[in-house]
């Protein structure tokens, strides 16, 4: 009797999943707004618990003056402790630059997605930095700029990173908010150039008095 080895392996049926079952995970990759486009409002509260300020380091208090915040060109950058030393370097670079950007006109906010955190403290202490943090709850704001997605997520581009967190980008908007200079480290190898983000202030404050004294 002659017995048949089949070459093939045996599938049973009802292990068959169908298509329908299957349940795909849509990617769109981030496209950022950029010089020249305009933003919807930015929404900051004046929460206590939403803000971190630091002088030379240390923490302080005080009250937010929104109406300050917004009355001149705002210098806004994203800030993760997710991107190591690649963010902590743009921290020092934008606090070398915040006494620029006040006398020609601006002002600096750091959106961060963690508020109460020690290592932020410390960074911020051993740095001897002087930048006001707003606690960007779920990444609201970092939307509206579109630098976070849940579409496009960080460890898509960036290896080592397994935490989905806004990208590291800068911008500064005018007063009626107009995006005027962007940077957006995509290599994590490029820092911003200082002279363009001073000049993007320094142009957009002019334009601010002129419209106020017409």
């Amino acid at each position: 009797m002659l017995t048949t080895i089949s070459k093939y392996p045996f599938f049973d049926l009802s292990e068959i999943i169908d298509d329908n079952d299957l349940t795909y995970k849509v990617y769109k990759k981030l496209n950022p707004v950029k010089t020249g486009n305009l933003i919807p409002d930015i929404n900051l509260v004046t929460d206590y618990k939403r803000w971190k300020n630091f002088y030379n380091g240390a923490p302080i208090g005080g009250p937010i003056s929104l109406k300050h915040l917004f009355g001149k060109p705002l210098t806004i950058a994203f800030y993760s402790k997710h991107w190591g030393e690649h963010g902590i370097n743009q921290l020092i670079q934008l606090n070398g630059l915040q006494n620029e950007i006040k006398a020609n006109g601006g002002n600096l906010l750091i959106l961060t997605d963690e508020i109460n955190d020690k290592e932020l403290a410390r960074i911020t202490w051993e740095h001897s930095l002087s930048l006001n943090f707003y606690y960007d709850t779920n990444n609201e704001i970092a939307k509206k700029f579109r630098v976070y997605a849940d579409e496009d997520p960080t460890w898509n581009t960036f290896s080592g990173i397994d935490v989905n967190v806004a990208r590291l980008a800068i911008y500064v908007i005018d007063t009626d908010r107009h995006i005027v200079y962007h940077h957006i480290d995509t290599t994590l190898e490029k820092k911003f150039i200082a002279d363009d983000l001073i000049n993007a202030v320094y142009g957009a404050a002019l334009v601010t008095i002129h419209k106020r004294s017409a």
